[in-house]
């Protein structure tokens, strides 16, 4: 029998395994041109996984929709992170002699 629930965390163990994965092998290539960034990345990934973990919790607690501020939050962080990433990127295209 096919049991949804175990599908959603093996989806969710795969996602945060890559994750780890692409962010080691991202630490090993550019562990220089990086470094800048040391500290806002950390700052990223520490609220976006907050605010993942967190909409993850209250969902499984109460099994239902998230709150309108739970909802924001989680935008919120993954906002945060977009434009850290355009911040990383603009500054790779900007620096080159």
């Amino acid at each position: 029998m096919h049991d949804p629930q175990a599908a959603g965390k093996g989806a969710e163990l795969a996602s945060g395994l890559g994750a780890m994965v692409l962010g080691a092998g991202l630490a090993l290539v550019l562990p220089e041109w990086l470094r800048t960034f040391a500290i806002p990345l950390l700052i990223g990934g520490v609220l976006v996984h907050g605010a993942g973990m967190t909409l993850k919790y209250r969902l499984e607690a109460r099994r239902g929709p998230p709150l309108w501020w739970e909802r924001a939050l989680f935008w919120l962080c993954w906002g945060l992170l977009a434009v850290l990433g355009i911040w990383i990127a603009a500054v790779a295209l900007y620096a080159r002699p």
